[in-house]
């Protein structure tokens, strides 16, 4: 089981002073959960939260798409081609990584969870559940689940095995393993043999990558 400790992540500075990105996992080649890229559009998906701290224009990532979350505040006005876009907390937001695109902070600063993924190699997705202490939440192979608000756990189960630390099993601790705590924007890697489990109450987002086929 991977955890991806948020406190471990080394801030990147934007090139144009407006914040600092941190990456949590990015894939190209060998890159993979947890491992940066040597440089920014160097891979084909890359999840990552963002401190936005002044308006201004983002990165330009032409032959990618972009999901933006915002996570942490209460607005993002985002410019995408011209067209204005009030972005308010939790709720994802999809459009080209090649469009010209800016943003306006009317209600101060926010912090963003970032998903850019390469157009006709993979598809990206981004959802928002609110966790529960009865009923785990499996995260799969291809997921990453980070902890944007409350308390939890994880556990390594073997999601849709009953008994077996499932979803249906109603207990936090997994047979081979005590449960550990996450920390506020901690990410797990999913995983299909042995399926992280998080287990609590708050808010998690869940970012699916999933491969483009045919």
């Amino acid at each position: 089981m991977q955890i991806i400790r948020f406190a471990d992540l080394k801030p990147q500075p934007w090139s144009n002073g407006g914040g600092v990105t941190r990456e949590l996992a990015s894939h190209s080649g060998g890159t993979s959960a947890g491992t940066a890229a040597a440089e920014d559009g160097a891979w084909d998906w890359r999840v990552s939260i963002a401190d936005v701290t002044s308006a201004g224009e983002y990165s330009a990532f032409p032959g990618m798409e972009r999901v933006l979350t915002v996570i942490e505040g209460e607005l993002l006005l985002l410019a995408v081609n011209g067209t204005e876009h009030p972005l308010e907390k939790y709720r994802p937001f999809r459009f080209p990584g090649g469009a010209a695109s800016s943003s306006a902070l009317p209600t101060g600063d926010v912090r963003n969870l970032n998903v850019i993924a390469r157009e006709g190699a993979f598809k990206a997705y981004t959802s928002i559940i609110e966790l529960s202490k009865k009923r785990a939440h499996p995260v799969f192979a291809g997921q990453l689940g980070i902890l944007l608000q409350g308390q939890a756990t994880v556990s390594t189960g073997n999601a849709g095995s009953p008994g077996n630390g499932g979803p249906d099993a109603g207990s936090g601790a997994a047979p081979d393993g005590a449960p550990v705590p996450l920390g506020r924007y901690d990410a797990v890697a999913g995983s299909d043999s042995e399926t992280p489990e998080i287990l609590g109450r708050g808010f998690l987002a869940v970012v699916s990558i999933d491969p483009v086929t045919g």
